[in-house]
Order: structure tokens, then sequence, then C-alpha cells
């Protein structure tokens, strides 16, 4: 059964939501039933295409490989980032959310800010399309901060993060992704919030944790968040199962009588 807003907001309190990101069809179609929702996210840019950061992704990019992904889910809720440049105000906001909405089928999108982002938030859920906010320390906004910043060391950025949650959900917003945050400032904003909130880098409290599939399976080498559990060794797995196709291959053992067509 599909997966809707209403059925992951009902597991506040009561069940935790898990969430992992995907690219494309045949990853997406391996998570799917298995997780409750999938992110289409801008993280692509780097773990797929090799870029430094996410801010050169566009609009266009965004909707093939959310599209892709749609095509291998039938089950888990799917939510796609708004990429970097395509929320400035409400009137682009609403554009390109539209866009992504009429060309995929695609569940809710996501957009990074703070509370000056509450109006847009407002005004694409008026639009009926669900929105799930993002908090705390947000990717797009590293380049202009210097680098990827742990967000509530202090009392004051701590009560801002706070006060934000609370107006996004007020604006409309369907779930918040809490990143790169204390774990207690997480924990008083779930309980604050009538909306789940998704973790990533924000402790065990929050209503749910989303990883980036690459870094929870072992592909993605650059570099190791704090946060990240790697449940699979997939870069060693892969590299050794290369070496052993070169060596069947050079050897003339590969393919086999069994695997080749007899005349």
């Amino acid at each position: 059964m599909k997966r809707t807003i209403q059925a992951l907001q009902a597991k506040k309190k009561i069940e935790k939501i898990t969430a992992i990101t995907a690219y494309d069809a045949l990853f997406s179609s391996l998570f799917d039933n298995k997780i409750d929702m999938i992110l289409v996210g801008d993280s692509l840019n780097m773990s797929f295409s090799g870029k430094e950061d996410t801010l050169s992704i566009g609009i266009d990019e965004m909707i093939y490989h959310t599209k892709a992904v749609c095509r291998g889910v039938k089950e888990s809720f799917i939510v796609t980032d708004m990429p970097f440049g395509s929320y400035q105000n409400s009137k682009m906001a609403i554009k390109n959310a539209n866009k992504i909405y009429k060309n995929t089928s695609a569940d809710a999108i996501k957009i990074e800010g703070d509370i000056r982002r509450a109006e847009i938030i407002s005004n694409i859920a008026n639009e009926g399309i669900a929105v799930v906010a993002h908090i705390g320390l947000m990717p797009q906004f590293a380049r202009s901060e210097g680098g990827y910043k742990i967000k509530g060391k202090t009392t004051e950025e701590g009560k801002r993060l706070i006060d934000c949650a609370v107006e996004l959900e007020k604006a409309g917003a369907c779930m918040i992704v809490l990143e790169g945050m204390y774990s207690n400032i997480a924990t008083t904003i779930t309980q604050a919030l009538q909306i789940p909130t998704i973790g990533i880098g924000s402790g065990v409290n929050c209503d749910g944790q989303i990883l980036v599939w690459s870094d929870m399976f072992g592909f993605f080498q650059k570099f190791k968040p704090k946060f990240v559990r790697k449940y699979l060794d997939g870069s060693t797995l892969i590299q050794n199962s290369l070496e052993q196709y070169v060596k069947d291959v050079k050897s003339g053992n590969f393919p086999s009588i069994e695997e080749s067509y007899q005349g």
C-alpha cells in the first residue's frame, strides 16, 4: 500500500519513520516497501555526479532523477529536493514546485531554510503541494557559511532553531528534517511539534532517521560523517568482485559453456 503523508504523520510517538536517499529506478526498487520514505536528494550532485557540493544541480536534473526513482517505487513516500536557486521567492518556488509535481509522481518537495522560508512554504502548501522543511545544518548554505557547521551549540542558536521549527510547522510544513544539530535541541523540537521530525546527525529522539544510501552502504569514500553508520562495505565488495571478473575474463574462465549459447 502506498505510504501517504497522513500515514507518516500518524507514526509520530508510535513508530519511528525510516528514510533513505535514492537517485535511480534500480536502487529505489530495492528500497521500496522496506523503507517508509525515499528522498531524491540534491546530495546526488556529490555522491552520484562527483561534485564538491550540492549547489550546481538544477531543477531539470532533479526532475530527471525523480522520474527514475518514481518508476522503481510502488509503496514508499517520495520526497524531492528543491535545488539551490529554485525557490528564491514565492513566485519562483511555486513555479518550480508545480513543475516537479506535474512532471513526476513525487509526494512532496523539500526546502532548506530558516524562518525566512515560512512564507514560501505557506504559499507552496496552499497550492496543494506537500512541503518538507529542512533546518539546522543545510548543505545548500555550506559555501556561504564556510563549511558544514553543526548547529545549536549556543543557547541563543538553539532557541532560534526551536522557534524556526515551530513557525515552519505553522506555515504548513508536513514534516521537518533536522540535520547536524545538538541532540538536545532536536529532542526539544520533536516534542514541540505535531508533525514528524526526520533526523540526520541530530540524535536518536527524532521521529525518524535518514541517511544517504552511498554513505550507509560504504560506497562513498571521500569522507565519513560522524553520524553515519556503515551497514555494508560496498566499495570493497565491488572492487573485489571486479578483480575476480577481470581474472576470469583474462584466464578464459568466463564465460563457461553453461554461460554460452550452443549451436
